[in-house]
């Protein structure tokens, strides 16, 4: 039996583009195409709010900081659009979100109010934080058991542990092409390893520039390509440059496409310092690509380790070099453990299920 349609409010005033985004992106339009009336309320020149309105779904736009719920007049204001809305679930992203939109909800009476939690980061152990995630809150939704771990690690005995439900981000395998056989002659070629994500700190592509000077001493001929944009790519630029990797490094900008990038290379490695949910490791695997992340945060419940590629000890890239040339002598691996990836994807991640999920949790009681 189908729940029943009801008007829902995501708020997410990231200005950004990530995978929490994409996942609020993917959830509202999925709703919206089931017949609830979906609301969408995100900060002043942000891509996820333009994206949506594109969908004409319908959108609100605020100037928020982390600071805002101190403003009595946006609290009014949002209680306001909320009552006005009839709004029955609000699904929060940052924790400013959660402070001003959180707060508001309560005070207009909404029946549910989810944090949604896509970082494996601890949340600070701050009084506030605790009143809000306990009395504020009604439900709140991570995207690993990584995340749900970190969110109980606030205060001991803070937080009931069946308040929070893990619900896995999903793919939709339609888009990600598969691998062809015969893509692995390297006899004639450089062996090419990507990477795509913004370039901030938590990504680490500074260890990626060490892969390659490591790689270039060994004599082994390749092309590490690292896609995306961010504050940190002049200094990373910069860095290739020192080394004389130019010609071995490469930036080409944003990644529009990310299946056709996925397509173009042999390997994908994740050199993050932490993830909440890797949505870049599932949709290499949907590409038949084998990955090679550190051991960290969520990344061992989606790479199993020698399966679907290789989980490496934190920031040890001397053996993340020497797993990358051991698939490069060894090319049968690389369809093994990308064919492993993608049955994995398949069966876990795809975003049919995880959407049908995703619905019955949000609209359930």
């Amino acid at each position: 039996m189908s729940e029943p349609k009801k008007n829902i409010c995501f708020v997410n005033t990231t200005k950004s583009w990530g995978g929490g985004e994409k996942w609020h992106f993917d959830a509202a339009l999925n709703l919206a195409q089931n017949g609830n009336k979906v609301f969408f309320i995100g900060q002043i020149g942000g891509v996820l709010q333009s994206r949506l309105s594109e969908h004409k779904i319908n959108t609100e736009l605020y100037d928020v900081s982390n600071l805002s719920f101190l403003n009595p007049l946006k609290i009014i204001k949002l209680r306001t659009y909320f009552k006005k809305n009839n709004i029955q679930i609000v699904v929060l992203n940052l924790p400013s979100d959660l402070k001003l939109a959180g707060i508001a909800a309560k005070l207009a009476g909404v029946k549910k109010i989810i944090y949604r939690r896509g970082s494996a980061i601890p949340i600070k152990n701050r009084f506030l934080n605790r009143v809000l995630l306990k009395n504020v809150t009604t439900h709140i939704l991570a995207n690993s058991e990584k995340t749900k771990q970190t969110i109980l690690s606030i205060k001991e005995n803070f937080l009931n542990p069946d308040k929070i439900t893990v619900i896995y981000n999903g793919i939709d395998l339609k888009n990600f092409e598969i691998r062809k056989s015969g893509e692995t002659d390297f006899e004639s070629r450089d062996i090419i390893i990507g990477n795509v994500g913004r370039m901030v700190y938590q990504k680490g592509q500074e260890y990626l520039i060490e892969l390659g000077r490591i790689l270039s001493e060994k004599k082994i001929p390749f092309k590490i390509i690292i896609a995306g944009d961010g504050s940190l790519k002049n200094r990373l630029e910069r860095e290739v440059s020192k080394l004389g990797l130019e010609d071995k490094i490469l930036f080409p900008g944003f990644c529009k496409d990310v299946p056709s990038f996925m397509g173009s290379i042999d390997i994908f490695v994740l050199s993050s310092r932490w993830e909440g949910f890797g949505y870049v490791i599932t949709e290499a695997m949907a590409c038949r690509k084998p990955v090679i992340a550190f051991n960290l945060s969520s990344n061992p419940e989606l790479v199993e380790d020698g399966k679907t590629g290789f989980l490496i000890t934190p920031f040890n890239i001397i053996l993340m070099a020497d797993k990358i040339i051991e698939l490069y002598k060894n090319k049968s691996e690389i369809e093994r453990l990308g064919n492993n990836g993608r049955k994995k994807v398949e069966s876990q991640f795809d975003s049919r299920i995880i959407m049908n999920e995703i619905g019955k949790y949000l609209l359930g009681n």
